[in-house]
Protein backbone atom coordinates (compact mmCIF):
# COMPACT_ATOMS: atom_id res chain seq x y z
CA UNK A 1 0.00 0.00 0.00
CA UNK A 2 1.46 3.31 -1.09
CA UNK A 3 1.62 6.17 1.44
CA UNK A 4 -0.76 9.11 0.81
CA UNK A 5 0.56 12.03 -1.18
CA UNK A 6 1.36 15.25 0.69
CA UNK A 7 -1.25 18.00 0.59
CA UNK A 8 0.87 20.18 -1.69
CA UNK A 9 1.31 17.38 -4.23
CA UNK A 10 -2.43 16.64 -4.15
CA UNK A 11 -3.17 20.29 -4.96
CA UNK A 12 -0.68 20.29 -7.84
CA UNK A 13 -2.14 17.03 -9.27
CA UNK A 14 -5.70 18.26 -9.06
CA UNK A 15 -4.63 21.54 -10.67
CA UNK A 16 -3.09 19.71 -13.61
CA UNK A 17 -6.20 17.52 -14.02
CA UNK A 18 -8.68 20.35 -13.94
CA UNK A 19 -6.62 22.65 -16.14
CA UNK A 20 -6.10 19.93 -18.77
CA UNK A 21 -9.79 18.96 -18.90
CA UNK A 22 -11.17 20.18 -22.27
CA UNK A 23 -14.81 19.82 -21.24
CA UNK A 24 -16.40 23.31 -21.02
CA UNK A 25 -19.28 22.02 -18.91
CA UNK A 26 -17.25 21.89 -15.70
CA UNK A 27 -17.18 25.45 -14.33
CA UNK A 28 -16.73 24.25 -10.76
CA UNK A 29 -13.51 22.46 -11.62
CA UNK A 30 -12.24 25.55 -13.43
CA UNK A 31 -13.02 27.68 -10.40
CA UNK A 32 -11.21 25.17 -8.20
CA UNK A 33 -8.21 25.30 -10.53
CA UNK A 34 -8.12 29.11 -10.29
CA UNK A 35 -8.23 28.91 -6.49
CA UNK A 36 -5.37 26.40 -6.46
CA UNK A 37 -3.27 28.59 -8.75
CA UNK A 38 -3.98 31.57 -6.49
CA UNK A 39 -2.89 29.47 -3.49
CA UNK A 40 0.35 28.53 -5.25
CA UNK A 41 1.00 32.22 -5.99
CA UNK A 42 0.54 33.05 -2.30
CA UNK A 43 2.94 30.24 -1.36
CA UNK A 44 5.56 31.65 -3.75
CA UNK A 45 5.21 35.12 -2.18
CA UNK A 46 5.49 33.67 1.33
CA UNK A 47 8.60 31.71 0.34
CA UNK A 48 10.17 34.88 -1.07
CA UNK A 49 9.42 36.79 2.15
CA UNK A 50 10.86 33.90 4.15
CA UNK A 51 14.09 33.97 2.11
CA UNK A 52 14.51 37.72 2.59
CA UNK A 53 13.77 37.63 6.34
CA UNK A 54 16.09 34.72 7.12
CA UNK A 55 18.92 36.20 5.04
CA UNK A 56 18.42 39.68 6.50
CA UNK A 57 18.25 38.53 10.14
CA UNK A 58 21.21 36.14 9.82
CA UNK A 59 23.55 38.59 8.09
CA UNK A 60 22.49 41.56 10.26
CA UNK A 61 22.83 39.55 13.47
CA UNK A 62 26.27 38.14 12.61
CA UNK A 63 27.62 41.57 11.63
CA UNK A 64 26.10 43.21 14.73
CA UNK A 65 27.46 40.62 17.15
CA UNK A 66 30.89 40.74 15.54
CA UNK A 67 30.90 44.54 15.86
CA UNK A 68 29.92 44.40 19.54
CA UNK A 69 32.46 41.65 20.26
CA UNK A 70 35.35 43.47 18.54
CA UNK A 71 34.42 46.77 20.22
CA UNK A 72 34.45 45.33 23.72
CA UNK A 73 37.62 43.37 22.99
CA UNK A 74 39.32 46.67 22.12
CA UNK A 75 37.93 48.17 25.34
CA UNK A 76 39.10 45.10 27.27
CA UNK A 77 42.69 45.15 26.04
CA UNK A 78 43.04 48.93 25.78
CA UNK A 79 41.70 49.82 29.21
CA UNK A 80 43.73 49.36 32.40
CA UNK A 81 40.53 48.45 34.27
CA UNK A 82 39.07 45.12 33.15
CA UNK A 83 35.30 45.41 33.54
CA UNK A 84 33.34 42.20 34.20
CA UNK A 85 30.39 43.51 32.19
CA UNK A 86 32.55 43.79 29.07
CA UNK A 87 33.68 40.18 29.43
CA UNK A 88 30.06 39.02 29.78
CA UNK A 89 29.01 41.02 26.73
CA UNK A 90 31.83 39.47 24.68
CA UNK A 91 30.65 36.02 25.74
CA UNK A 92 27.01 36.90 24.97
CA UNK A 93 27.93 38.17 21.49
CA UNK A 94 29.86 34.94 20.86
CA UNK A 95 26.91 32.73 21.87
CA UNK A 96 24.55 34.81 19.71
CA UNK A 97 26.89 34.33 16.75
CA UNK A 98 26.88 30.56 17.33
CA UNK A 99 23.05 30.59 17.36
CA UNK A 100 22.92 32.48 14.08
CA UNK A 101 25.48 30.19 12.43
CA UNK A 102 23.88 26.97 13.73
CA UNK A 103 20.22 27.99 13.30
CA UNK A 104 19.96 30.97 10.97
CA UNK A 105 22.47 29.91 8.31
CA UNK A 106 20.99 26.41 7.71
CA UNK A 107 17.46 27.86 7.66
CA UNK A 108 18.57 30.47 5.11
CA UNK A 109 20.16 27.79 2.92
CA UNK A 110 16.98 25.66 3.09
CA UNK A 111 14.82 28.72 2.30
CA UNK A 112 16.81 29.23 -0.91
CA UNK A 113 16.03 25.68 -2.02
CA UNK A 114 19.05 23.63 -0.99
CA UNK A 115 17.49 20.94 1.20
CA UNK A 116 18.99 17.80 2.73
CA UNK A 117 22.55 19.17 2.57
CA UNK A 118 23.42 17.89 6.06
CA UNK A 119 24.22 14.28 6.81
CA UNK A 120 23.49 12.55 10.10
CA UNK A 121 26.66 13.81 11.83
CA UNK A 122 26.13 17.35 10.55
CA UNK A 123 22.59 17.38 11.94
CA UNK A 124 23.72 16.22 15.35
CA UNK A 125 26.50 18.84 15.53
CA UNK A 126 24.38 21.77 14.30
CA UNK A 127 21.35 21.06 16.50
CA UNK A 128 23.52 20.33 19.53
CA UNK A 129 25.49 23.58 19.15
CA UNK A 130 22.27 25.54 18.71
CA UNK A 131 20.71 24.08 21.87
CA UNK A 132 23.89 24.65 23.92
CA UNK A 133 24.19 28.22 22.63
CA UNK A 134 20.56 28.98 23.54
CA UNK A 135 21.22 27.80 27.09
CA UNK A 136 24.41 29.85 27.28
CA UNK A 137 22.56 32.94 26.02
CA UNK A 138 20.03 32.61 28.83
CA UNK A 139 22.75 32.07 31.46
CA UNK A 140 24.92 34.95 30.20
CA UNK A 141 21.96 37.34 30.05
CA UNK A 142 20.99 36.46 33.61
CA UNK A 143 24.57 36.85 34.85
CA UNK A 144 24.84 40.21 33.08
CA UNK A 145 21.71 41.48 34.83
CA UNK A 146 22.81 40.29 38.27
CA UNK A 147 26.34 41.68 37.96
CA UNK A 148 25.05 45.05 36.70
CA UNK A 149 22.57 45.24 39.61
CA UNK A 150 25.39 44.55 42.08
CA UNK A 151 27.60 47.19 40.46
CA UNK A 152 25.04 49.99 40.77
CA UNK A 153 23.91 49.00 44.28
CA UNK A 154 24.65 51.56 47.02
CA UNK A 155 27.86 51.26 49.00
CA UNK A 156 25.93 50.67 52.19
CA UNK A 157 24.07 47.75 50.65
CA UNK A 158 25.02 44.17 51.48
CA UNK A 159 24.98 43.31 47.76
CA UNK A 160 28.07 45.49 47.35
CA UNK A 161 30.11 42.75 49.02
CA UNK A 162 29.31 40.40 46.10
CA UNK A 163 30.76 42.78 43.52
CA UNK A 164 33.50 40.95 41.54
CA UNK A 165 36.85 42.48 42.37
CA UNK A 166 38.27 41.37 39.03
CA UNK A 167 36.83 40.38 35.68
CA UNK A 168 38.64 37.06 35.95
CA UNK A 169 36.27 36.08 38.77
CA UNK A 170 33.56 35.72 36.11
CA UNK A 171 35.37 32.89 34.30
CA UNK A 172 34.29 30.09 36.73
CA UNK A 173 30.66 31.01 35.98
CA UNK A 174 31.31 30.64 32.25
CA UNK A 175 32.86 27.21 32.83
CA UNK A 176 29.84 26.11 34.87
CA UNK A 177 27.42 27.42 32.21
CA UNK A 178 29.22 25.56 29.42
CA UNK A 179 29.36 22.26 31.32
CA UNK A 180 25.74 22.45 32.48
CA UNK A 181 24.34 23.41 29.05
CA UNK A 182 26.46 20.75 27.33
CA UNK A 183 25.31 18.01 29.69
CA UNK A 184 21.56 18.68 29.56
CA UNK A 185 21.69 18.89 25.75
CA UNK A 186 23.54 15.59 25.40
CA UNK A 187 20.32 13.68 24.66
CA UNK A 188 20.05 15.45 21.28
CA UNK A 189 23.00 13.45 19.96
CA UNK A 190 20.84 10.30 20.08
CA UNK A 191 17.53 11.99 19.17
CA UNK A 192 18.53 13.86 16.00
CA UNK A 193 18.83 12.28 12.55
CA UNK A 194 19.07 13.60 9.00
CA UNK A 195 16.10 13.73 6.62
CA UNK A 196 18.29 12.14 3.94
CA UNK A 197 16.99 8.79 5.18
CA UNK A 198 14.47 7.26 2.79
CA UNK A 199 11.72 7.11 5.39
CA UNK A 200 8.47 8.83 4.54
CA UNK A 201 7.74 10.13 8.02
CA UNK A 202 11.15 11.86 8.14
CA UNK A 203 10.47 13.93 5.06
CA UNK A 204 10.22 17.66 5.63
CA UNK A 205 10.24 20.64 3.31
CA UNK A 206 11.78 23.07 5.78
CA UNK A 207 14.14 21.02 7.92
CA UNK A 208 17.28 19.04 7.31
CA UNK A 209 17.08 17.29 10.64
CA UNK A 210 14.38 15.25 12.31
CA UNK A 211 13.86 15.05 16.06
CA UNK A 212 12.91 11.58 17.30
CA UNK A 213 11.05 11.46 20.59
CA UNK A 214 13.33 10.29 23.42
CA UNK A 215 12.43 7.59 25.86
CA UNK A 216 10.38 8.40 28.94
CA UNK A 217 13.41 7.84 31.16
CA UNK A 218 15.57 10.37 29.32
CA UNK A 219 12.68 12.83 29.10
CA UNK A 220 12.11 12.50 32.83
CA UNK A 221 15.72 13.51 33.50
CA UNK A 222 16.36 16.19 30.87
CA UNK A 223 13.03 18.05 30.91
CA UNK A 224 13.05 18.85 34.67
CA UNK A 225 16.66 20.07 34.39
CA UNK A 226 15.76 22.40 31.52
CA UNK A 227 12.70 23.73 33.34
CA UNK A 228 14.78 24.23 36.52
CA UNK A 229 17.50 26.06 34.57
CA UNK A 230 15.03 28.39 32.87
CA UNK A 231 13.15 29.06 36.12
CA UNK A 232 16.28 29.78 38.19
CA UNK A 233 18.02 32.02 35.68
CA UNK A 234 14.90 33.90 34.63
CA UNK A 235 13.98 34.33 38.28
CA UNK A 236 17.42 35.80 38.99
CA UNK A 237 17.07 38.00 35.90
CA UNK A 238 13.66 39.24 37.01
CA UNK A 239 14.77 39.94 40.58
CA UNK A 240 17.89 41.81 39.47
CA UNK A 241 15.92 43.78 36.87
CA UNK A 242 13.33 44.80 39.48
CA UNK A 243 16.10 45.91 41.84
CA UNK A 244 17.71 47.99 39.07
CA UNK A 245 14.36 49.60 38.24
CA UNK A 246 14.00 50.56 41.93
CA UNK A 247 17.52 52.07 42.01
CA UNK A 248 16.95 53.95 38.75
CA UNK A 249 13.68 55.34 40.12
CA UNK A 250 15.47 56.63 43.23
CA UNK A 251 18.15 58.14 41.02
CA UNK A 252 15.49 59.83 38.90
CA UNK A 253 13.94 61.38 42.00
CA UNK A 254 17.38 62.60 43.07
CA UNK A 255 17.96 64.18 39.65
CA UNK A 256 14.60 65.96 39.80
CA UNK A 257 15.53 67.37 43.20
CA UNK A 258 18.86 68.65 41.90
CA UNK A 259 17.20 70.18 38.85
CA UNK A 260 14.73 72.00 41.07
CA UNK A 261 17.69 73.19 43.14
CA UNK A 262 19.36 74.44 39.91
CA UNK A 263 22.40 72.23 40.44
CA UNK A 264 24.26 70.54 37.60
CA UNK A 265 24.37 66.76 37.69
CA UNK A 266 25.64 64.15 35.23
CA UNK A 267 24.35 60.60 35.14
CA UNK A 268 27.10 58.12 36.12
CA UNK A 269 28.15 55.67 33.37
CA UNK A 270 27.14 52.73 35.58
CA UNK A 271 23.52 53.90 35.57
CA UNK A 272 23.56 54.43 31.81
CA UNK A 273 24.90 50.89 31.46
CA UNK A 274 22.11 49.64 33.73
CA UNK A 275 19.52 51.23 31.46
CA UNK A 276 21.09 49.44 28.47
CA UNK A 277 21.03 46.11 30.33
CA UNK A 278 17.37 46.58 31.27
CA UNK A 279 16.49 47.26 27.64
CA UNK A 280 18.44 44.16 26.66
CA UNK A 281 16.52 42.07 29.20
CA UNK A 282 13.19 43.37 27.91
CA UNK A 283 14.27 42.26 24.44
CA UNK A 284 15.16 38.81 25.78
CA UNK A 285 11.90 38.38 27.72
CA UNK A 286 9.80 39.44 24.71
CA UNK A 287 11.37 36.96 22.29
CA UNK A 288 11.57 34.14 24.86
CA UNK A 289 7.95 34.23 25.98
CA UNK A 290 6.58 34.91 22.49
CA UNK A 291 8.47 31.83 21.31
CA UNK A 292 7.02 29.84 24.22
CA UNK A 293 3.50 31.00 23.31
CA UNK A 294 3.94 29.94 19.68
CA UNK A 295 5.36 26.57 20.78
CA UNK A 296 2.41 25.99 23.11
CA UNK A 297 -0.12 26.82 20.39
CA UNK A 298 1.62 24.53 17.91
CA UNK A 299 1.76 21.65 20.40
CA UNK A 300 -1.92 21.95 21.36
CA UNK A 301 -3.28 22.49 17.86
CA UNK A 302 -4.06 19.51 15.63
CA UNK A 303 -4.38 21.51 12.41
CA UNK A 304 -1.73 22.25 9.80
CA UNK A 305 0.04 25.33 11.24
CA UNK A 306 2.68 25.89 8.58
CA UNK A 307 2.11 29.64 8.68
CA UNK A 308 2.86 29.70 12.43
CA UNK A 309 6.03 27.59 12.17
CA UNK A 310 7.87 30.22 10.12
CA UNK A 311 7.29 33.10 12.61
CA UNK A 312 8.40 30.82 15.44
CA UNK A 313 11.63 30.00 13.58
CA UNK A 314 12.25 33.73 13.16
CA UNK A 315 11.52 34.36 16.84
CA UNK A 316 14.26 31.92 17.86
CA UNK A 317 16.70 34.21 16.01
CA UNK A 318 15.17 37.46 17.27
CA UNK A 319 17.23 37.98 20.44
CA UNK A 320 20.49 36.93 18.77
CA UNK A 321 19.82 39.39 15.93
CA UNK A 322 18.47 42.46 17.71
CA UNK A 323 20.36 42.40 21.04
CA UNK A 324 23.60 43.76 19.47
CA UNK A 325 21.55 46.51 17.80
CA UNK A 326 20.21 47.50 21.23
CA UNK A 327 23.76 47.75 22.56
CA UNK A 328 24.96 49.70 19.51
CA UNK A 329 22.05 52.12 19.83
CA UNK A 330 22.48 52.63 23.57
CA UNK A 331 26.27 52.74 23.61
CA UNK A 332 27.16 55.81 21.57
CA UNK A 333 30.85 55.07 22.09
CA UNK A 334 30.56 52.08 19.77
CA UNK A 335 29.76 54.19 16.72
CA UNK A 336 32.35 56.75 17.80
CA UNK A 337 35.10 54.11 18.15
CA UNK A 338 34.33 52.60 14.77
CA UNK A 339 34.46 56.12 13.28
CA UNK A 340 37.86 56.69 14.91
CA UNK A 341 39.14 53.33 13.62
CA UNK A 342 37.86 54.15 10.13
CA UNK A 343 39.59 57.53 10.18
CA UNK A 344 42.86 55.85 11.21
CA UNK A 345 42.51 53.31 8.41
CA UNK A 346 41.73 56.04 5.88
CA UNK A 347 44.78 58.09 6.92
CA UNK A 348 46.94 54.97 6.75
CA UNK A 349 45.73 54.17 3.22
CA UNK A 350 46.28 57.78 2.13
CA UNK A 351 49.81 57.68 3.57
CA UNK A 352 50.59 54.43 1.73
CA UNK A 353 49.23 55.82 -1.55
CA UNK A 354 51.20 59.06 -1.21
CA UNK A 355 54.40 57.14 -0.37
CA UNK A 356 53.95 54.88 -3.38
CA UNK A 357 53.38 57.90 -5.64
CA UNK A 358 56.60 59.50 -4.36
CA UNK A 359 58.55 56.31 -5.07
CA UNK A 360 57.13 56.12 -8.58
CA UNK A 361 57.99 59.76 -9.24
CA UNK A 362 61.59 59.20 -7.97
CA UNK A 363 61.98 56.14 -10.16
CA UNK A 364 60.60 58.03 -13.16
CA UNK A 365 63.00 60.92 -12.51
CA UNK A 366 65.99 58.59 -12.13
CA UNK A 367 65.01 56.69 -15.24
Amino acid sequence: MHPPLPLKHQKMLSCKMCCSDPCPALPMLSLKCICILHTRKEEMILKLIKKILFLFMTVLGILGNMSVSVNYMFSWWGSPEKKPVHLILIHLAFTNTVILLAKGLPKTIVAFGLSNFLDDSGCKIIVYLERVAHGLSLCASSLLTVVQAIIISPRTSGWRMLRPKSAWHILPFFLFFWLFSALISMNLIHSITSTRLNISQFKSDSNNCYFMLPSQKIKGIVLPLMVLRDAVFQGAMGGASGYMVFLLYKHHQHVLYLQNSKLLYRTPPELRAAQSVLLLMLCFVFFYWTDCAFSLILSLSSRDNTLMVNPRELLTLGYATFSPLVLIHRDGLLVERWHVQWEKLRKCLLFICSTRKKKLSVLHYCG
